[in-house]
């Protein structure tokens, strides 16, 4: 009787977390057309956004999960206007500090990001009360994407930055700055049901 309830318990977690990925990732996403495509590759024209971004130090790992704690904070209440903001995806992450290519994942300095809800403007949106965070405008822009799902780690996000490189080289687009890394779902998604991104600026 103990093992069958066991069973049960496991199955239920399962079927949770096989739900709770997609579900937790029907929030609003930043706005694109996609100029091209071409498999997993896709040459994106972004609109102009507005993020909130921290600045952490570390191994990419920990300065994500950092980041992470710092913008939620302003996003469900700590900030002056104690006002709650949607949550959106996905997380984004730069290194501030250009590596070496090959070594993408490298870095100790990092710009973890949030692209706030297109409902909020730069008047609206309440100032952080943590200083750590920095409201930020950004242009329209264009940028190639490689996007995949599993597991995420600096090994795989470095092989995939150098196949977005390679794409970017063979089609002849010129490219610049460090990667922006982008995961949508929570961290308890089954890696088969992420969704994950390598990006680049790109003059095209």
């Amino acid at each position: 009787m103990l093992v069958w309830s066991i069973g049960l318990v496991v199955l239920a977690l399962a079927g949770a977390a096989i739900a709770a990925g997609p579900i937790m990732s029907r929030v609003e996403h930043p706005r694109y057309d996609v100029v091209r495509r071409d498999g997993a590759f896709e040459i994106r024209a972004y609109a102009p956004m507005i993020i909130a971004q921290a600045e952490v130090h570390g191994a990419r790992k920990p300065a994500i999960e950092e980041g992470f704690r710092i913008i939620g904070g302003y996003i469900f209440g700590a900030n002056q206007g104690k006002a709650k903001i949607a949550m959106t995806a996905p997380v984004q992450q730069q290194a501030t500090v250009l590596t070496p290519a090959g070594n993408e994942t490298g870095s100790d300095r990092w710009s973890v990001s949030f692209v706030m809800p297109s409902s909020w403007t730069l008047d609206t949106l309440p100032p952080p009360a943590d200083g750590r965070i920095k409201l930020s405008p950004v242009p329209a822009q264009r940028m190639v994407a490689l996007t995949f799902s599993g597991s995420y780690s600096d090994g795989i996000l470095a092989d995939k930055t150098r196949e977005l490189r390679d794409y970017a080289q063979r089609q002849g687009l010129t490219v610049t700055g460090a990667p922006l890394l982008a995961f949508y779902n929570p961290p308890w998604t089954l890696p088969m049901l992420r969704r994950n991104e390598v990006m680049l600026a790109c003059g095209c």
